[in-house]
């Protein structure tokens, strides 16, 4: 019985690792709500979980060995979850992954989560006591009274009925996040109640905010956004475990897997499905699981009364070559078989969200033989410009066609091609004259991101 009761003891110590891969697997589970295709299945996540038992860093002490785990399984779960999000979904995963251990560890109330997701949603304008200035929007006040119904903000209807030009003038500021806030709230708020406080007045700035929330409660690296890594991405890979790329416009992957495959000395070889192709894809399939290679079966959304047998395929052939992989493209569809996705590494290949994410993706394509190609020192400083301004036009996606004649998705494509007009005008250039700008002007902003 002592045995068995320090056993016990023992076991109850490692409680909050239990707790915490509770809440990091309901949470992945959730996601599929959001998108059909994010399917993770159980026995993915518990190799994380034994992969985090085994890579984070020993301890004696068992507090501190707890506290690793934890640490590594969570970042673990989120690297490998982002990867496999759409963009306008990692932000929503990581937000909620911050509430949720939060709201496990008291740091966060219920009633101020329901808040957050709702505001005053629920409320009717007649029913609640009139706002003290036209100003003020409806939705706002709505949100402002459900707010008020929480002890820290209890007051804050009258005081801004009371002081209502100085809210004012914080709510016209550029940044209402950075500004500070009127009534004594700017001392009293932390960094979550204060994103409770913007969220009511300034939906618009609200992800800003919820950025330094996340920043605050997991730490730095989770505001920061995930960089795919095509190479690790192999190395975790298998035989018997495909790599699915969920495509969106212009983000289609094949060029990077090509280049990763030469890297290697790898074959790699493309099918395209649609009608027909299964006979194409199934002796591809065939041929480079007996001699090694990369297989790549693109937008397979269009074959998908092929992915049961393709699934089969990989599952059960016998002997299989250590260097054959499987990559694949799909669109999203809602009959794509879900076992095929919760046996898979599943990757989004789309612009990141920032300036400073998207230079750090340019970057990470970019090798060490590129950047020694040219010894002139203009080189790398206009290679950086080309960066630069490619950055900027991706994140300018988000307004639209403004300032083009039609919405262009500007990629890989025109990045590269960028670039080698920057490496050719520098080799051919009259080293008297140097640069010719009005040309690299024209080329770059007319011809390449013109239009």
């Amino acid at each position: 019985p002592a045995d068995r009761s320090s056993d016990h003891a023992a076991r109850e110590e490692f409680r909050p690792v239990a707790t915490r891969g509770s809440i990091l697997y309901f949470l992945i589970v959730e996601m599929s709500m959001v998108n059909v295709m994010y399917q993770t299945s159980l026995g993915q996540f518990l190799e994380l979980f034994e992969l985090s038992m085994s890579r984070s860093s020993k301890s004696p002490v068992t507090a501190k060995r707890i506290v690793n785990i934890v640490q590594y399984l969570t970042m673990a779960v989120f690297r490998y979850s982002c990867r496999g999000l759409y963009e306008n979904h990692k932000f929503l995963f990581t937000l909620l992954l911050a509430l949720k251990i939060d709201l496990e560890n008291a740091r966060v109330k219920h009633q101020e989560f329901q808040t957050l997701i709702k505001g005053g949603a629920a409320l009717d304008l007649n029913a609640v006591e009139p706002k003290p200035a036209k100003w003020i929007l409806d939705s706002t006040w709505l949100n402002l009274v459900e707010l008020s119904k929480l002890n820290q903000f209890s007051e804050v209807l009258n005081q801004i009925s009371r002081n209502e030009k100085t809210w004012r003038a914080w709510f016209d500021s550029n940044r209402p996040e950075e500004s500070p806030i009127p009534d004594g709230y700017e001392m009293s708020l932390d960094t979550f109640r204060r994103l409770l406080l913007i969220r009511s007045w300034c939906p618009d700035r609200t992800t800003a905010q919820a950025r330094k929330y996340i920043s605050e409660s997991l730490g730095k690296e989770y505001a920061e956004g995930v960089i795919l890594d095509l190479k690790e991405m192999w190395d975790e890979s298998s035989v018997r475990k495909p790599m699915i790329c969920f495509l969106s416009q212009g983000s289609d992957p094949t060029n990077q897997i090509e280049a990763l495959a030469k890297r290697l000395g790898l074959d790699c070889r493309a099918v395209s499905m649609g009608q027909g192709q299964e006979v194409h894809a199934r002796r591809l399939l065939q041929q480079f699981m007996s001699t090694g290679g990369w297989a790549l079966l693109q937008n397979c959304h269009l074959g998908l009364n092929f992915l049961d047998e393709l699934l089969n395929t990989i599952l059960t052939t016998e002997s299989v070559h250590d260097d054959f992989r499987l990559w694949m493209t799909t669109e999203v569809h809602k009959d794509f078989p879900i076992n095929l996705l919760q046996v898979s590494i599943k990757f989004t290949n789309e612009p990141p969200q920032g300036i400073k994410a998207g230079l750090k993706r340019t970057f990470t394509g970019i090798t060490q033989d590129f950047l020694d190609v040219s010894n002139m020192p203009q080189w790398k400083p206009m290679l950086y410009a080309v960066a630069f301004l490619h950055t900027t036009v991706q994140e300018r996606r988000k307004f639209g066609p403004l300032g083009w004649n039609i919405p262009y998705e500007y990629n890989n494509a025109d990045l590269n091609s960028s670039m080698q007009f920057v490496q050719n005008h520098i080799d051919d250039m009259d080293l008297k004259k140097g640069v010719s700008w009005s040309t690299v002007r024209y080329m770059l902003g007319e011809v390449h991101y013109g239009g």
